[in-house]
């Protein structure tokens, strides 16, 4: 399984560098982007959520499908943590704890 920048979904054979995250990855790439974008920001614009923006129909429904593949790339990692945490010897109950869920929940969840 190849890991994949969460912003761009480019996989880490194609990028020079990804950084991770907890359960997220940028690429080199989308951080140089993100770079001019903070940089030429204005100081006194408000910070609002990308969806209360005022946008069409067409531009909020061409968003769903890269936040879906996003949503589903943090749920793979982080099946593959739980994963790891089993194979190290981790207990449900651990793993339960740490994702603050009982253990019933974590290994109906996982398992």
């Amino acid at each position: 399984m190849f890991a994949r920048c969460s912003f761009c979904s480019k996989p880490n054979t194609e990028v020079d560098t990804l950084v991770a995250g907890p359960g997220v990855f940028i690429c080199d790439g989308c951080v140089q982007l993100c770079v001019s974008v903070i940089e030429g920001k204005p100081a006194d614009v408000p910070l609002i959520a990308p969806w209360e923006h005022d946008l069409p129909l067409e531009q909020v429904l061409s968003n769903l499908r890269p936040v879906s593949a996003a949503s589903t790339q943090v749920q793979d990692n982080l099946a593959a943590w739980v994963g790891k945490a089993r194979a190290l010897g981790g207990t449900w109950s651990q793993i339960g704890e740490a994702l603050g869920m009982t253990r019933q929940s974590a290994w109906e969840r996982f398992a």
